[in-house]
C-alpha cells in the first residue's frame, strides 16, 4: 500500500478503445520518463505492460457505449512501489478472484497472468458511483523488461 503522502500522481481519460488503450500505454511511459525512469528502463517496461494489460481489458471487458476509462499512476518512492490504476465504468464485470490458469494454446486471458507474474501485488475495488478499477503495484527495483 502507498504510504509516501505527497507522492506524484498522474491522471487521464482515454477512449474505451484499442487506440485508447495504446494511449493509455505512452501516457505511463511518459510519467515515468518524468519521474525519472527512462522508456528503456526495468520499471518503465514492467509499467507500460502492466498498464497496456489493464488497458486492454478495460476496453476489451468493461467497456460502457459512450464512457472512457481512466488511468492514474502513483509514485511511492518510500516505499519503493508505482501504483497503477485502471478504471471502467462496467461494476458488472469483475476481474476473477484468482489469478486466471490459461491453457497455453489459448487465444486470450494471459493479461491477469502477466500482471499477477510483474506486480507485487493487484487486486480490484467498487468504484463509486459506477464502475470498477482495477489496481497493481510494482517494485521500482528488481523488474525487467521480458
Amino acid at each position: 500500500m502507498l504510504t509516501e503522502p505527497l507522492a506524484p500522481t498522474a491522471a487521464a481519460q482515454f477512449p474505451s478503445s484499442p487506440h485508447g488503450a495504446r494511449l493509455a500505454r505512452r501516457f505511463a511511459v511518459r510519467c515515468l520518463e518524468g519521474w525519472g525512469h527512462p522508456p528503456a528502463s526495468d520499471v518503465s517496461c514492467t509499467i507500460a505492460l502492466v498498464v497496456g494489460e489493464l488497458a486492454s481489458n478495460a476496453v476489451r471487458h468493461g467497456r460502457v457505449p459512450g464512457r472512457d476509462f481512466g488511468v492514474r499512476l502513483m509514485l511511492d518512492r518510500t516505499a519503493g512501489l508505482i501504483r497503477a490504476e485502471v478504471a471502467d465504468a462496467a461494476a458488472d464485470k469483475r476481474p476473477p478472484l484468482a489469478t486466471p490458469v490459461t491453457p497455453p494454446d489459448g487465444e486470450s486471458g494471459r493479461g491477469l497472468l502477466l500482471v499477477d507474474v510483474l506486480a507485487e501485488r493487484w487486486g480490484w475495488e467498487p468504484r463509486e458511483p459506477v464502475g470498477k478499477t482495477v489496481w497493481a503495484e510494482c517494485a521500482l527495483e528488481g523488474t525487467a523488461c521480458p
